[in-house]
């Protein structure tokens, strides 16, 4: 296999610190947030991460097929998960040290709750509005009440961000895109 060449795009509006690990070929959006420690692998395809999320302290994405990894917009990244979803749609939340195997696609709108495993078999794909919980990974339907809160919450939570992560971190410089 041929070594992995670096290959990083990140918008201008993007907040990514300097000792976040990167490898491989990688886009960052518009407005997205990568905390210190976190470590983002490219390793056998390319990743594309969407606006206005927000990748945590030891959060840890990982692409081990040949396809894009496609990261949609407004999704959080808790401190400590590892996700390897070859898809990821709006407005997720990986909770604080869950981890996500390569065989799940995840739609929009999806919980993977605190510490939990979710390693099917089979490829499957979390359908919309999919809340998994619990040490036996058991799973409900979220009915979407207060997303909209959610979202400005979210929204918050990254301009505080936006804002503090350059008072005590380096950044990694934009290409202006």
């Amino acid at each position: 296999m041929p070594p992995i060449r670096d290959k990083f795009t990140i918008h201008s509006k993007a907040v990514v610190c300097q000792d976040v690990e990167l490898k491989g070929d990688i886009t960052i959006g518009a407005g997205t947030i990568v905390h210190p420690k976190a470590t983002i692998f490219a390793i056998a395809g390319p990743i594309v991460i969407g606006s206005g999320c927000i990748i945590e302290e030891g959060a840890i994405i990982v692409n081990r097929r040949k396809e894009v990894m496609r990261i949609g917009d407004d999704n959080l990244f808790e401190i400590g998960c590892r996700v390897e979803c070859p898809t990821i749609g709006n407005c997720n939340t990986v909770c604080t040290r869950a981890r996500v195997h390569h065989t799940v696609r995840m739609s929009s709108y999806c919980v993977i709750g605190a510490g939990v495993l979710v390693v099917p078999t089979e490829d499957e794909m979390l359908d919309e509005y999919t809340v998994i919980y619990g040490p036996a990974g058991e799973r409900r339907r979220w009915s979407g009440r207060g997303k909209v809160q959610e979202m400005d919450l979210r929204r918050k939570h990254g301009d505080y961000l936006r804002d503090m992560l350059p008072k005590f971190n380096r950044l990694r410089r934009g290409d202006g895109t």
